[in-house]
């Protein structure tokens, strides 16, 4: 059997987990395509990866070092796309766990560790970034090893008690392509430190070729000439092209089904081969149907390995067809039919995803949360659908006869000049006080505060824009999943109220100018807009209907003051998270591939009041 290594890359957002990997490919020497062995981050190929700078899909490579293969697993940092850390976790019998060497162990490293340790995995602590500005090896070492208490890795998984903080430690820069023992970049002369600290504390595949196959499926990618891929670990056996094989979905029958096509890892390529046997990650097709969680084995001994288990979405959303006045003429795809079936094909590859359809041709998409659902809606509207959202909701559960809410825990690091004002919005929105620390730094600077709340997960909902406006944009928020509580009620409704338009057309800057001040407009001048669109926001908590399409009229008298300069205020660009922030109980977002709009439920004024006295009970005499 080939000697094999499975490792995965954890860490936090943006700590340096896909520059180290493409650090770890190009230094093995791995084959690369022309069209991507010239770019920077190579892992994060998906169009939203690079704008965000974020990896959301989990990817896989593999290197060749000294004789030994080593599948890589790059994993997603953020806690919204937990679903696909906790499955891609089961491919692997290690980590590299990444520190930003200036930022420490931060929310999002203490969730994949949490998930790392549970599984048993063995970890190799990577502080990286030492050459960053204000970078402090030794207090992120400390830091880390404090999180591993924490998390009470002594007990986690199987293994024993000092295992688990035995962890050898590198050095390293991702950028530079350089690691170490030790934090000296002058010392360090490439990445291979890290490749030996692999092959010398990460444990080879605990499998057997001599058993009866099984391979658990992690991931699905579709491909348009071989259809459905699954792609997974055989944990035991082996696997050939053409053979027959049982699929065992998840609720526990049985297929027979021919491979068609089998395919191994080489860089980052999917290679044919004849042959995979026990322990190595491959691709397989010609299985209809296979979904995540399922296991593929042998036909004459079929046995299923354990479900994924994967953490229930906290977040929800409405979905439904488009039907303002500007419906059907900015998207290829718009219908209901279109809707519903590439919601559902999301489920096959986003197992943390649920959607439910009603009787209303509306579905609801539930999510890990808000970031979660931002990024299925733009991918879908940058694949050319168009439809509408509500505004999300979180998701309550009942546990021993009472309903709880969702709680997440939340870590703020900003100036200590707007401690005060952030402590102030925290309150306001049910969030409790657990820690707070003041660390000095150069006078220029300032004093860095970092805070820890307790809040509910609709508490969170509308502050991040309004955190950065509040922080001055100096201020770092991240959150992670705390648990259920009860709810402690008495919310406050939203502080502003809407600019509703009243008109159809063009927006003109003779109407805008007359509206700004009262309050702040979404539009410049030429603006196709719709009777019941939101245009700006109201400084005060009602909605106002106001005529931005107003043309000044023309007349042959001259009054005093004509000819003078009227200025128009900058216009602030509503972003789709900016809007999903912003909607209230009675609005939707608009999501075409050109534009994203707000707009009224009712958009008529005399319906949105019939619908508000009909909420209100109160019954209408025709």
């Amino acid at each position: 059997m080939q000697n094999i290594r499975n490792i995965a890359i954890i860490a936090h957002v943006d700590h340096g987990k896909t520059t180290l990997v493409d650090a770890l490919l190009r230094q093995s020497k791995t084959h690369l395509n022309k069209d991507v062995v010239n770019q920077e981050m190579i892992m994060d190929s998906n169009e939203l990866e690079r704008e965000r700078g974020i990896t959301i899909f989990s990817k896989n490579a593999s290197v060749e070092y000294n004789g030994t293969k080593i599948n890589i697993i790059d994993t997603p940092g953020h806690a919204d796309f937990g679903g696909e850390v906790e499955r891609v976790l089961n491919m692997a019998d290690g980590c590299l766990l990444l520190i930003d060497a200036k930022e420490g162990p931060m929310p999002q490293t203490r969730f994949v560790l949490k998930k790392a340790l549970e599984m048993g995995h063995k970890i190799i602590v990577v502080v990286n970034k030492i050459d960053k500005t204000g970078a402090d090896p030794k207090r992120a070492l400390e830091s880390t090893f404090e999180l591993f208490l924490e998390l009470g890795a002594h007990s986690a998984g199987s293994g024993q008690a000092g295992d688990f903080f035995n962890f050898p430690v590198i050095y390293a820069s991702g950028r530079d392509g350089k690691a170490g023992l030790e934090p000296d970049l002058s010392k360090m002369k490439d990445i291979n430190p890290i490749f030996d600290a692999i092959v010398s504390h990460i444990p080879s595949p605990i499998a057997s070729q001599d058993k009866p196959l099984q391979m658990l499926v992690t991931s699905i990618a579709p491909d348009d000439f071989k259809g459905r891929i699954a792609i997974g670990r055989i944990y035991n056996g082996s696997i050939k092209s053409g053979q027959e094989i049982a699929h065992i979905n998840r609720t526990g029958e049985q297929k027979k089904c021919k491979i068609t096509s089998l395919m191994t890892f080489i860089g980052l390529a999917r290679v044919e081969a004849e042959e995979i046997n026990a322990g190595d990650i491959v691709a397989v097709a010609g299985i209809e149907n296979v979904t995540i969680g399922e296991t593929i084995a042998d036909p004459e001994n079929p046995e299923a390995l354990p479900l994924i288990n994967i953490d229930e979405p906290t977040v929800k959303m409405t979905f439904m067809a488009n039907n303002s006045p500007f419906a059907g003429k900015e998207g290829e795809f718009s219908t209901t039919r279109q809707i519903r079936d590439r919601l559902f094909k999301e489920l096959e590859t986003d197992v943390s995803l649920k959607v439910e359809e009603n009787d209303k041709n509306q579905w609801t998409v539930s999510g890990r949360g808000e970031l979660h659902l931002a990024i299925l809606i733009e991918r879908l509207r940058r694949e050319g659908f168009e439809f509408q959202v509500s505004r999300p909701q979180v998701i309550t559960r009942e546990i021993n006869g009472k309903m709880l809410t969702p709680y997440e825990k939340i870590f703020v690091e900003a100036p200590e000049l707007y401690q005060g004002v952030i402590m102030q919005k925290m309150g306001e929105r049910k969030a409790e006080l657990k820690e707070m620390r003041i660390n000095g730094l150069p006078a220029q600077l300032g004093n860095i505060v970092f805070l820890e709340f307790i809040i509910p997960t609709r508490g969170l909902f509308g502050y991040k824009n309004e955190f950065l406006t509040d922080t001055k944009g100096l201020g770092i928020m991240n959150t992670v999943f705390f648990q259920y509580l009860p709810d402690p009620g008495n919310w406050k409704e939203r502080n502003h109220g809407s600019l509703v338009s009243t008109d159809t057309g063009p927006t003109n800057i003779y109407g805008l100018t007359n509206v700004q001040d009262r309050g702040v407009l979404f539009f410049g001048a030429a603006v196709e807009i719709y009777e019941g669109q939101v245009v700006g926001q109201n400084a005060r908590s009602n909605d106002i209907r106001v005529n931005v399409c107003k043309e000044k009229a023309l007349s042959n008298m001259r009054s005093k003051g004509d000819g003078g300069i009227e200025y128009f205020k900058t216009p602030k660009t509503m972003g789709l998270e900016d809007a999903l922030e912003y909607i209230g109980d009675d609005e939707l977002v608009e999501v075409t591939p050109k534009n994203i709009r707000i707009r009224k439920m009712h958009l008529k004024e005399v319906d949105a009041k019939r619908a508000e006295r009909e909420a209100l009970g109160v019954k209408f005499d025709y």
